[in-house]
Formats: C-alpha cells, structure tokens, sequence
C-alpha cells in the first residue's frame, strides 16, 4: 500500500501553498490555484503536531518556529497586504507558537493523570484557541488553530479518530471559515461548494501517513523553514514589478 512520508507531506504542502499565495499575488483571478491551495494548511497543521511529537528539543524546536516567525512577518506583510507594516494580519507561525503552547499544556497536565484537569485544561484550551486567534490576529485567525488541535486531539489512525478528523475539518472549513464558494447544479439540483471546503481532501494525504520521515538531512530541514519567507518575499517583489 503506497505510504505518504513526512518529507513527502512537507513538499506537497509548500507546493499547495505556493499555489495560494500566487493566487493572491500575482496571478488573481485564477480560482484553481486558491482551491488547491486550500489543501496546505491541514497538512502543515498536522505536521506541526507530529513535530511537537517527534523532536528531540522542543525547546529547539519552539525557538526555530520563533525564528522564522520573525523572519517570516515582514515578507508576509509585503506578500499579503502590499505593506512593510501590517498589524492586522500575522503570519501563520505565530498560529503554530500558539498551539504549540496549549499542546504542551495539555501533555504536562496529562502527566499529572487527573481527569478532571484533562478534560478542563482541553476545554480551556479551545477557548484560549479562539479568543487568542482572534486578538492577535494571526493567519486563519482561531480557526488555524483549533486545525492543529483536531489533529492533537484526534492523533492516530482508528476509524473513530479519523472520523472526528474528517467531521471538525469540516466543521471549521464550511461552517466557521465558510465564505466564498461556487453555486453548483448537479442531475437537476443546485447546491453551494464552500472553496475552503477543499481544505478536507488534505486528509488523503494525512490518513496514508504512517509516521516515517523518508528523507532526511539538515539542508533540507531548513529549506522548509526557509520556504515560507522566502518565496513569500519573492511574490510580495514581484507584485511591484510585474
């Protein structure tokens, strides 16, 4: 049966998502590119909690997501919204920082193996999720982050976890990110296609993941931390130039 890696899942997502972005740079107009586009972020999503899962420093780990966030703001602002400076909208590694952070509380908590702190820290930690998400503005707001909680809270491959993966994914994309959309006909009946709702068909990739790195070298580590601000600097030029 044909394995998707982590490696695997890293390039597709950058792929998706240089897709999106130039959508919304310098070729607009062309949907194709946001539909696919729409399928980066629960993999990067799920990414992020095998990550917390599978480094060996999380400290390392939270400071190079840190890093890049830095890095990362000032192509985004260029990319996104034409300016240098722009407070309104934060790229999407602070969502990552943010929901590291209540996974870990969650994991410590877990360690105590209280139930009732289980239960009220996880409750505690969707509306932390979206009050934070709002507030501070980040990329795709509370809804990115509550993504990466599906997949913490929902970790692992039984029918039940993928069940409640594919129902939140949903729920999110349709119903709390919904929006744009395209009306359809099909055998005489009419009905709406959300474009985020694209986002679900990032879970072919997810479900056929069984937890193997594949390639693996610190030159390519980097390029897929580098990726993000990088390429997003590159469109945010090119949107002045072209």
């Amino acid at each position: 049966m044909f394995e998707t890696t982590s490696a695997m899942l890293h390039i597709m997502a950058m792929a998706f998502m240089l897709c999106d972005h130039l959508w919304g740079t310098i070729v607009p107009g062309n949907d194709w590119l946001t539909c696919i586009g729409r399928i980066a972020f629960p993999i990067f999503a799920f990414m992020l909690v095998e990550g917390y899962f599978h480094t060996k420093d999380l400290k390392k780990y939270v400071k190079r997501l840190l890093l890049f966030a830095i890095i990362s703001e000032l192509p985004f602002n260029l990319a996104l919204g034409s300016r240098w400076i722009y407070p309104i909208h934060q790229n999407v590694l602070w969502s990552f920082l943010i929901s590291i952070a209540l996974i870990h509380w969650n994991e410590r908590t877990k360690a105590k193996g209280v139930l009732w702190k289980q239960i009220a820290v996880c409750v505690a930690s969707i509306v932390i999720a979206c009050a934070a998400g709002l507030l501070t503005f980040v990329d795709f707001y509370h809804a990115g982050i509550l993504t990466v909680l599906v997949f913490y809270f929902f970790r692992g491959n039984a029918w039940w976890q993928r069940a409640a993966q594919l129902v939140f994914l949903w729920y999110i994309n349709t119903e709390v990110l919904g929006g744009f959309g395209y009306e359809l006909t099909l055998f005489g009946e009419s009905f709406f296609l959300h474009r985020q709702s694209f986002a679900l068909l990032a879970l072919i990739p997810i479900w056929l993941y069984r937890g193997r790195q594949g390639y693996k070298s610190k030159p390519f580590q980097y390029f897929c931390y580098a990726f993000y601000p990088a390429h997003l600097l590159i469109l945010g030029l090119l949107k002045f130039i072209l």
